[in-house]
Formats: C-alpha cells, structure tokens, sequence
C-alpha cells in the first residue's frame, strides 16, 4: 500500500485558472464560473480554489453572500475526480465556512441533488442537517455543443458554524 500526502494551498479563484478547471465542467459552465468572478471582485461572493504545490486547482466551489440572508450559501463545489474521496472536499468546505466566518455570519447553506447520496453523505458527516428540498435546474451543455435544460431535485442543508 502506497500513501500519497499533498500539500494544499487553498486561495481565491483566478480567471487565468479556469484554462486549467476542464475537468470541472463544459465550457459553458466555465464561462459561468467567469461571470462569477466577476461578482467576487464585487464582494457578492467568495470563489475559491484547492490547489496544489504547484499552484493548479483540483478542486473548486464558491460562497454567495447574496442567496440567503444572514448565511454563506455554497454552490458549484467540486473535485477533480481523479482526486475525490481523498478529503480534498472536506479541506474546500473548511476553507469556505471560514470565509462565511470571516464576514460575521454564523450559517451556511447548500443544495445538494438528490441523485448525488455521496456529496450528501460528506455533509452530512460535516454537521450539515437536511431541512427542505425543492426543484432546480441550469443549462447544461452536451458535448455535441448543444445547450439543454438539466432538471433535477435538491435537497437543501445548513449548518450553524462556531
């Protein structure tokens, strides 16, 4: 059995780093997480990235301010896959309650599909309680290049960060 430690850095999303993000989404998505970081320089959110020693991100997700009031709300968490249940996650959760901590509020927010019982089951091991869920949907681009409407069910948690 061989073990592999990183060492990880975890620090605001760049745009020059979504040339490096393919494995996190279609182009489209990426053009999306462009526009969020043009919110970021605004304030409205937090994006950050998990990276490692040499300075490319394997993992990624962001903190809205604006969603809910009073809460951090996290959306578009995701690792490499080469990568995932390695703790990888549970560093970007960490590093983005902080940040909600940082700002003075004391909750944080997430939806996490109901298809997706790992993620789920990552919150839940984070202290994330399930209170609600409800419909969702986004575009979502084919690898033909075509846009389609990707609907699915989410299943809304919190938790109050200390």
């Amino acid at each position: 059995m061989f073990k592999v430690e990183l060492d990880l850095v975890v620090r605001d999303l760049k745009p020059a780093d979504l040339t490096s993000c393919s494995w996190a989404g279609s182009d489209q998505h990426l053009q999306g997480v462009a526009r969020q970081l043009e919110r970021a320089q605004a304030g409205d959110v937090d994006y950050l990235a998990v990276c490692t020693r040499a300075n490319i991100p394997i993992a990624k997700g962001g903190v809205d301010y604006r969603a809910t009031e009073g809460a951090g709300t996290l959306w578009q968490l995701a690792v490499h896959p080469a990568l995932q249940s390695c703790g990888i996650g549970t560093v970007l959760v960490a590093a983005a309650e902080q940040r909600i901590m940082d700002r003075g509020l004391r909750w944080a927010e997430l939806g996490v599909e109901e298809r997706n019982p790992r993620a789920r089951a990552l919150y839940e091991r984070l202290g994330y309680i399930a209170y609600d869920s409800r419909p969702d949907s986004w575009d979502e681009q084919a690898p033909d290049g075509t846009l389609r409407r990707y609907e699915t069910v989410c299943t809304l948690m919190r938790k109050h960060l200390s």
